[in-house]
C-alpha cells in the first residue's frame, strides 16, 4: 500500500519519532484529548507535508484522534527516508528523498486516492491537484489546512478568481506561526543547513537576506548573532498582507541596524546570498553576472524558483558538485557562483538540512492539529475561501507551549481590566 525508499530503515526512524515526541508537549497534550475523543473517527486525512520526524509526530496525532491518514511530501528533497519507513507500518506513504517530478506528482496523486474528507497542504500543490485533476473528490471534502506563505498567497489568489471550492485555514497566518516557526524556526535552521553544506565561518561574511517578511527576519537575526554583516534587499510595491508594504520591512530593517540595498547593488558585495520572499526569480541571470567568485546562493522560500537556477544552468560553462548539497558553476567571467541544495529549501532539503527545532514545530503542528479539528467538526458550515485560524485556537497554542516549558503569566486585577476597558480615567 506505501511506497517509501526503504522500509529496513523503520528502526532507525522509530528512534527519530522518538526523539521528536519528547520535545513535542503540546502536542502531546492534544494528542491525549484526541485519543479519548476521536474527533476525527471514520475521516480520512490527505497530508502534503515535508515529511521527516516532527511531522511524523502530527500524523501520529491525526491517527489517535480516528482519523485515516494518506501523506506525502510537498517537496521532492524534503523526505526523511527513515521516518517515511517507520511511518509505513501505521498508515499509509508515498515519498522518498530525490524524487523527480513525474513521481513526485505521483505520489500525490496516490495520497488523493485515498478519497480524503480533510487535506493538510504546505505550498498548495496538492488541493491545486485536487481542484485541477481531481474535481470528481471534491464533494467529499469539508475542507482544508495550509502551512506556508507561499501555499496561502496561491490559495487566495484561487479565491480571488472564484476557484476554490473548499474552505481553507491559513495556519501559516495565525500569529504563533509567523512567530515561532517562520520567524525563530526558519532563522536557525537555515543558518544551520548553510553551514552543514558549506562548514563556512559567518562571521566577516557579507549576507545578503532577499526578502524582510517573518522568515527573512529571523534569518537576519541569527546570521548577525553568527557574527555576519547582514544586508537587506526589498521590493518596492502593494502591501503583500494587508498592511505591510515592502517600504515598511525596508524602513524596519533599516532602523534595526542592517544595511538595505537593491539587488543589483547587493550582488557585487555579497558572499552568501539567501533568499525568502515567496516570489519569482528574485535572483536573476543578472545578478549571477554581478556576483564576485566564490559567492553563495541559497533559498529559503518554499519552491525553487526564486532563484533563477535554470538561467544559472545555462550561463555556466561547466559546473562540478561539491558536496551532497552544495554545487559550483563556472561562469564565462570567471568567476564561480556556489548553488545550496538546487535551489530548493536549504533548510529542508536532506542531507544537511534538518527542517525546523522539534521545540519550534510543537507549536505549528499544535495549530494543525487544531484547525484539522474545526474543519472535522464545522467544515460542511464553512464558505469556500481562505479563513484565518481564530485567536481562541491561537492564544491556546501559545498558553500550551507555555505551560509545557513551566512558564506562568500575571493575571490582571479587576482595577487594570476596568482602567483598559475605560475611556474615562487620564491624567
Amino acid at each position: 500500500m506505501s511506497k517509501v525508499k526503504d522500509l529496513g530503515l523503520k528502526a532507525e526512524g522509530e528512534d527519530e519519532l522518538s526523539w521528536a515526541r519528547e520535545n513535542m508537549p503540546a502536542l502531546a497534550s492534544i494528542r491525549k484529548r484526541f485519543e479519548k475523543e476521536k474527533p476525527f473517527r471514520g475521516m480520512r486525512i490527505a497530508v502534503a507535508l515535508h515529511l521527516e520526524k516532527k511531522t511524523g509526530i502530527l500524523l501520529e496525532t491525526l491517527k489517535a484522534g480516528g482519523a485515516a491518514v494518506a501523506a506525502a511530501s510537498c517537496n521532492p528533497l524534503t523526505t526523511d527516508d527513515r521516518v517515511a519507513a517507520a511511518l509505513a507500518g501505521q498508515m499509509e506513504v508515498y515519498a522518498w528523498a530525490g524524487e523527480n517530478s513525474k513521481e513526485y506528482e505521483w505520489c500525490l496523486g496516490k495520497v488523493l486516492d485515498s478519497k480524503p474528507n480533510i487535506v493538510i497542504d504546505d505550498g498548495c500543490d496538492l488541493i491545486l491537484m485536487l481542484h485541477d485533476k481531481r474535481k470528481e473528490l471534491l464533494k467529499d471534502v469539508r475542507g482544508a489546512c495550509e502551512e506556508t506563505t507561499t501555499g496561502v498567497r496561491r490559495l487566495r489568489a484561487m479565491e480571488t478568481d472564484g476557484k476554490l471550492k473548499v474552505p481553507v485555514i491559513a495556519v501559516n497566518d495565525a500569529y504563533s506561526k509567523h512567530l515561532f516557526d517562520n520567524r525563530f524556526g526558519t532563522g536557525q535552521s537555515a543558518v544551520d543547513a548553510i553551514m552543514r553544506a558549506t562548514n563556512v565561518v559567518l562571521a566577516g561574511k557579507r549576507v545578503v537576506v532577499v526578502g524582510f517578511g517573518w522568515c527573512g527576519r529571523g534569518i537576519a537575526e541569527r546570521m548577525r548573532g553568527m557574527g555576519a554583516r547582514v544586508i537587506v534587499v526589498e521590493a518596492a510595491g502593494a502591501p503583500l498582507n494587508g498592511t505591510e508594504s515592502g517600504y515598511h520591512r525596508a524602513l524596519e530593517a533599516l532602523y534595526s541596524g542592517y544595511d538595505v540595498m537593491t539587488m543589483d547593488e547587493a550582488a557585487r558585495v555579497g558572499d552568501i546570498f539567501v533568499t525568502a520572499t515567496g516570489n519569482k526569480h528574485v535572483i536573476a541571470r543578472r545578478h549571477f553576472e554581478l556576483m564576485k567568485d566564490g559567492a553563495m546562493v541559497a533559498n529559503a522560500g518554499h519552491f525553487d524558483l526564486e532563484v533563477d537556477v535554470q538561467g544559472l544552468r545555462q550561463m555556466a560553462k561547466k559546473s562540478r558538485k561539491l558536496g551532497p548539497n552544495l554545487e559550483e558553476y563556472l561562469l564565462g567571467n570567471g568567476r564561480r557562483v556556489r548553488l545550496l541544495s538546487e535551489g530548493r529549501l536549504v533548510n529542508l532539503a536532506r542531507p544537511s538540512g534538518q527542517g525546523h527545532p522539534a521545540e519550534i514545530m510543537d507549536a505549528s503542528f499544535s495549530l494543525q492539529a487544531l484547525s484539522a479539528e474545526r474543519i472535522a467538526k464545522q467544515g460542511g458550515s464553512m464558505l469556500p475561501a481562505v479563513h484565518d485560524v481564530p485567536p481562541q485556537l491561537d492564544e491556546m497554542v501559545a498558553r500550551l507551549v507555555l505551560e509545557s516549558r513551566g512558564v506562568r503569566l500575571d493575571r490582571l486585577t479587576k482595577e487594570q481590566e476596568h482602567y483598559v476597558n475605560s475611556w474615562r480615567e487620564g491624567t
